[in-house]
């Protein structure tokens, strides 16, 4: 697939084409990283539904989360690497095929073992998606002119992210679809993207003697891996404090010093450390940490939101969300204009971590009978937010590297944003779990000992309520219990949006360049020698 990329001659971008070329090339692009965010948030809105057919455990529930979020993160840093050394349109080809044959077969899982396996390879190559499209871009349009296109995926981005609950949803309710559609609808999608990419995506591929550094993805992927498996399982199979948290977070400090030090001997690391000598590239990659919290944290626990505190059915609860996708839709579009036309970034990061942490605070307020028309405003404003942090904070950092470490400073931005958001999910996940069960166990109180043993195996056992079978009363107990929770959770993440928004004030703002990374001269150089060998190879 990967031919005619090799055997044409590098295209020009930027300057020498055309918005309506830049678009067409870039269409399948778009579509390949629409696919990637709706695998990852459509089945939030069904997994109940999943759970429950396949006879799983609330253990099984947070896997399937987490298991994509973790091999997604863990494999995120190898892609971009890659994306250095190979064909980008070779990988993004093959992170689709990845991802196709995950949702097929997890579609059809007769398990949750089966399903939780399943998402892993879906996470692996929704990790290279995810990577590789902000790569690619930037391979081929200039920073200058990137703020505009980075507004347009910021808009694939939004649309998918709050749009996949409410289609999952919709799916789920539908009694001739099912749940298993949730894992089949992106198929098409992915299959008709490989096919646009093949057609549309021209780049020059540069040849280099490298040797992938196989050892330091393997440390990385398993220090990320054990400290996520950690933060899932702590509080649920063992206390916060515990032996096993001693041994898996000191496991994960281990692995990441070897990390470390293999890297700083290897002769082509998978991530630089010099890259962190950047003051740019560091504060950025921190930044994002926080604003993956921030971002996960939101579509995950809205469904839970409207479903179990307001009795909302999954259609409805994806629907109550599209203030939010408004937020990031505009924010993310206008700001990639204006960045384009003006040049300038920063303005547009504090905004934005001013904003994330106001959105966040006011979600904090949250309760069970919050007037809808507040939470609106509360969910716009969390969303302009994320849309002018997220696609920024990669053009600031893509900003200030060579060619050759494009793909490696992407990845590590992405890399921790991921982070983040798995993070956040089973931390505060867990979070809200004990904040749920000690409001239940309030209003139970205050109903009666009776009350009390009506509820068991219900919120305040750690279960996951049916409301429609339970008495008028302890139902709105629970959808108060629910409504406070969700609220708390939003609280706790408002100071790492704070955080973010400290670290980006101190990110200094560089000129955007006019020039698309491989256009600087020693990418030229390269560039220009990869064409005469693959001209003398046709010829021959």
């Amino acid at each position: 697939m990967a031919q005619s990329e090799t055997t044409t001659a590098p295209m020009s971008t930027s300057v020498d084409m055309t918005h309506p070329q830049i678009m067409k090339a870039l269409s399948g692009l778009m579509l390949g990283m629409f696919v990637a965010i709706l695998s990852s948030t459509i089945v939030s809105n069904a997994l109940p539904q999943i759970i429950s057919d396949l006879g799983g455990s609330q253990s099984s529930y947070t896997w399937v989360v987490t298991a994509a979020l973790l091999s997604m993160t863990a494999a995120t840093p190898l892609w971009g690497k890659l994306s250095d050394l190979f064909s980008k349109k070779l990988l993004v080809q093959i992170s689709l095929v990845i991802y196709v044959l995950g949702s097929v077969v997890a579609g059809m899982s007769q398990n949750t073992g089966t399903l939780i396996a399943c998402r892993v390879v879906q996470g692996i190559g929704v990790g290279g998606l995810s990577a590789l499209a902000q790569i690619v871009m930037a391979a081929m349009i200039s920073p200058r002119e990137r703020g505009r296109y980075s507004g347009y995926l910021g808009a694939v981005f939004a649309v998918a992210t709050v749009g996949g609950p409410l289609l999952g949803g919709v799916i789920t309710d539908t009694e001739w679809l099912g749940w298993r559609w949730c894992f089949y609808v992106g198929v098409p999608f992915a299959i008709i993207a490989l096919i646009v990419l093949q057609k549309t995506l021209r780049l020059p591929v540069v040849r280099r003697d490298v040797k992938v550094d196989w050892l330091g993805a393997f440390l990385i992927s398993a220090a990320v891996s054990l400290l996520l498996i950690w933060v899932t399982q702590a509080g649920d199979s063992y206390a916060w404090i515990s032996w096993q948290t001693w041994a898996m977070t000191g496991g994960s400090v281990v692995l990441g010093l070897l990390f470390v030090l293999v890297e700083s001997r290897a002769s082509d690391p998978i991530i630089p450390l010099r890259l962190f000598r950047n003051k740019t590239i560091t504060l950025a990659s921190a930044a994002s940490l926080f604003v993956g919290i921030a971002m996960f944290s939101g579509t995950v626990f809205f469904s839970q939101f409207f479903q179990l505190a307001r009795g909302e059915s999954p259609t409805m609860s994806g629907i109550l969300t599209i203030p939010m996708i408004g937020g990031l839709f505009v924010s993310s579009t206008v700001s990639g204009q204006v960045i384009t036309k003006t040049g300038r970034w920063k303005a547009w990061l504090v905004s934005g971590g001013v904003l994330l942490t106001a959105g966040l605070g006011l979600l904090g307020t949250l309760r069970h009978d919050t007037p809808y028309w507040h939470i609106a405003v509360y969910m716009a404003v969390t969303g302009l937010g994320l849309g002018m942090m997220m696609q920024n904070l990669v053009l600031a950092t893509q900003n200030q590297v060579a060619p050759e470490d494009l793909g490696a400073a992407s990845s590590v931005v992405t890399f921790f944003r991921s982070l983040g958001g798995a993070m956040g999910v089973s931390a505060l996940g867990a979070v809200m779990a004990h904040r749920v069960t000690h409001y239940v166990q309030d209003g139970l109180t205050a109903l009666g000992p009776k009350a009390a043993a009506m509820s068991q195996g219900g919120a305040a056992g750690g279960g996951i309520p049916d409301l429609d079978k339970l008495p008028a009363p302890i139902r709105e107990v629970i959808e108060s219990a629910y409504g406070h929770g969700v609220g708390d959770v939003f609280l706790y993440a408002a100071p790492f949006a704070l955080l973010g928004l400290v670290l980006v004030v101190f990110i200094k703002e560089v000129a955007l360049k006019s020039k698309p990374a491989v256009h600087s001269p020693a990418a030229a150089s390269q560039e220009a020698t990869a064409a005469e060998v693959t001209d003398a190879a046709v010829k021959a």
